[in-house]
């Protein structure tokens, strides 16, 4: 559409009056004498012919304004109330301003990266081939249908400019970029955390202010694209060259590798993205065969059930999960300290108690999210990568570590579990006879953000509910310490053991602890607040061992996977420490080929082993 419509008044008027002018002298004019016929008649020819011509000379002026109308399809416009022709200065400046608005915004949406990161200014000082390419399909389409075309484009970039900001924030959650196969689930999952977090009400207002925000961008780059397409329309000629030159000055700089401090000039990001995007999208489709012909292989489906983990019978194993136990909790610099301190009490602790350890660690399939998809690669000896693979090993019969303790018959298998808060049918799939959710734990304390029960609390409602029962049977149990989940604030600290009662004593802790908002403003603290979350988690598991633990206890305890961004730094490590707590030394004696580190400190030299490679290490090592 054209930017503003301009009028001329006084053109029109000159006319005017020339034309009245003209009637009147024709009106007023004497009549002029009669000559012979044939000259009458040869003035006659040469006016016909004189209007012939004119006539044509109009016609063709006018089939070329038609045509140049036309092909801009651009009417004129006063814009609302006559704006535009009131104020062309105004018009102009709004025109210009926006077409330059429109231009940055794609520019913006086709350079943008889909990692916070790697948004730097210069960044932005680049220069897309696919800003040409765009041109020379508005450029080279008819009228129509470049409307529409400009219109299907801009929506296209609209979407993945939104593809790219769901990269960020899983880059920064999940430390990987959004997957367009399986990852729509997650979804509901981060609502549900917004709500655990600030509650239902800033719930419904970060879903309305994210679906407010699709529309808008949507919506802002097709009618950016509508914008320049008209524009260029406009001045086609000159689009035409810039285009050409422009395209000329990529291909050298792009062959050139010309750079402009240290960013590459030329660049085809956008199309590498699409490209990586539609590559992920085919392996995701094709994962589904390929999970289903490693479902089928398992080494033990055919051991007869006398002959499993016979190595451990009469023993009450324990399998933990401490969440969010990465790497970096025991590496990085500014916690190793505490943390040292920490691991230093805790194996003095089961020391004093007659235990021994031995530690080393484990490369988990997610990191920064995703403990369902540890538990389960922990659990059933398979790489459980996404929510695709979860869903079909759930519902399969493969059988889980946890499940051939039950099919031994030699133990009573439980699950204590206070991160579920809801349904959870995937349970009957891990062989446990019993499940303790949060609601079953006998808990009135408050929530320590998403964390329904303090660690503490969980572990001794496991000694009243199960492992301190006389004349029970040898147990194992799976057992989730859900306090060093994101967002670690506030998070509870260890009090004395016959001070729990119903966990009403936590209120007042958690008045005392601190606010998530202003922890998250700091990344520091952030990763301070991690770090005493997972040492309040190791505190309470040794303090349980060392009141609780005998001769027969056997506990297996580790990480599911390393924290967020925020705290690891962006690092790609997975790797999380996993021990193995005993009284009987017969027990570690049969571990000591794994090369592991005495104590609950691996070394930074320890074996590394696949996750899902520990089920039938450990079957085997056990197995007599």
């Amino acid at each position: 559409m054209p930017l503003f419509t301009r009028s001329h008044p006084l053109a029109q008027q000159k006319a005017t009056g020339e034309t009245d002018s003209t009637a009147a002298t024709e009106t007023a004019a004497p009549p002029e004498p009669q000559g012979p016929p044939e000259a009458a008649e040869a003035a006659d020819t040469s006016e016909q012919l004189e209007t012939a011509e004119a006539a044509e000379a109009a016609g063709s002026a006018e089939s070329a304004a038609d045509s140049a109308e036309q092909s801009a399809q651009l009417p004129a416009r006063a814009g609302w109330f006559g704006w535009r022709t009131r104020y062309p200065r105004t018009a102009r400046a709004v025109g210009l301003g926006t077409t330059v608005l429109a231009g940055v915004l794609l520019i913006v949406a086709l350079l943008v990266p889909d990692r916070l990161d790697r948004i730097t200014l210069q960044s932005f000082f680049r220069f897309p081939v696919e800003a040409i390419v765009l041109a020379i399909v508005l450029l080279v389409l008819p009228a129509k249908a470049r409307r529409i075309v400009a219109v299907v484009l801009g929506a296209f970039v609209g979407l993945s400019t939104v593809l790219k900001c769901l990269d960020m924030g899983f880059y920064q959650t999940l430390a990987r970029p959004f997957d367009l196969v399986f990852d729509w689930v997650l979804l509901s999952d981060a609502a549900d955390f917004l709500k655990d977090s600030v509650g239902r009400s800033g719930e419904v207002l970060a879903i309305v202010g994210v679906i407010v925000a699709l529309i808008a961008v949507l919506a802002g780059s097709a009618l950016a694209m509508v914008r320049l397409s008209d524009v260029m329309a406009r001045h086609r000629p000159m689009a035409v060259r810039t285009t050409l030159v422009l395209g000329v000055v990529w291909i050298m700089c792009f062959t050139l590798s010309f750079q402009v401090g240290g960013v590459t000039l030329a660049t085809k990001g956008y199309s590498t993205f699409l490209a990586n995007r539609v590559q992920y999208v085919r392996e995701g489709l094709g994962d589904a065969d390929v999970f289903k012909k490693q479902l089928n292989v398992d080494a033990f489906a055919k051991t007869p059930p006398n002959q499993l983990l016979t190595g451990l019978r009469g023993k009450d194993v324990m399998f933990t999960f401490i969440e969010s136990y990465g790497r970096v909790a025991i590496d990085d610099p500014t916690m190793a300290p505490e943390m040292d301190k920490t691991l230093a009490a805790g194996d003095a602790r089961l020391k004093a108690a007659g235990f021994a350890s031995q530690s080393g660690w484990l490369r988990s399939p997610v990191t920064g999210a995703g403990s369902w998809l540890a538990h389960s690669t922990f659990l059933s000896g398979l790489w459980v990568k996404n929510q695709q693979r979860y869903r079909t090993v759930t519902t399969s019969t493969r059988a889980t570590l946890t499940s051939y303790f039950q099919k031994t018959g030699a133990w009573r298998t439980v699950g204590i579990v206070p991160g579920v808060r809801k349904a959870w049918p995937e349970g009957k799939y891990f062989g446990l006879d019993n499940i303790y959710d949060s609601t079953h734990l006998g808990y009135n304390g408050p929530y320590f953000s998403w964390t329904p029960v303090p660690d503490q609390f969980s572990l001794e409602s496991f000694e009243k509910l199960e492992y301190g029962k006389k004349n029970r049977d040898p147990i194992m149990a799976e057992i989730i310490l859900a306090s060093s989940h994101n967002p670690w604030s506030p998070i509870a600290h260890t009090i004395p053991w016959s001070q729990l009662g119903d966990g009403t004593i936590f209120n007042q802790i958690k008045k005392e602890g601190t606010n998530p908002t202003e922890v998250w403003k700091s990344a520091k603290r952030v990763r301070t607040e991690y770090r005493k979350a997972i040492q309040y988690s190791v505190d309470s598991l040794t303090q349980w061992m060392q009141r609780y633990g005998n001769k027969n206890t056997v506990l297996v305890f580790l990480g599911d996977h390393q924290p967020v961004p925020t705290v690891t730094g962006g690092t790609s490590d997975r790797d999380v420490p996993i021990t193995i707590v005993a009284h009987d030394p017969k027990v570690l004696d049969k571990i000591s080929s794994w090369g592991w580190t005495d104590g609950l400190k691996p070394a930074d030299n320890a074996p590394v082993l696949s996750m899902d490679k520990f089920r039938d290490k450990f079957m085997t090592t056990f197995a007599k």
